[in-house]
């Protein structure tokens, strides 16, 4: 059974920062490309961010590109997202999700089928 769990969510100032984590169980970890994704009220989801299975390659959308850096550690089944210059358009709820397909260029909801439950993440202003 494949168990995606977030943490690291939480309050910040704008300005702030926060450092996502991720654990995968029950699948290749390194098999796998793995993301983020958020979804604020009212609002679709969005890719945030991604990583090929070796690291090697990364997506960021462009609202969070220079701010954000995705990383993973394969020996830990393992994914993070420091999150820098928080906004408070940033405020989400934050997925992990993990695919097998990796795409340079954009983010799709469909091409990852294990989800986590989202930890929230708040920036005040």
């Amino acid at each position: 059974q494949v168990q995606v769990v977030e943490s690291g969510g939480g309050l910040v100032q704008a300005g702030g920062s926060l450092r996502l984590s991720c654990t995968a169980s029950g699948l290749t970890f390194d098999d796998y490309t793995m993301g983020w994704f958020r979804q604020a009220p009212g609002k679709e989801r969005e890719g945030v961010s991604c990583i090929s299975w070796s690291g090697h390659d990364t997506y960021y959308s462009n609202s969070v590109k220079g701010r954000f850096t995705i990383s993973r550690d394969n020996a830990k089944n393992a994914l993070f997202l420091q999150m820098n210059s928080l906004k408070p358009e940033d405020t989400a709820m934050y997925y992990c999700a993990a695919g097998p397909v990796f795409r340079p260029t954009n983010m799709r909801s469909y091409d990852f089928g294990y989800w986590g439950q989202g930890t929230q993440v708040t920036v005040s202003s």
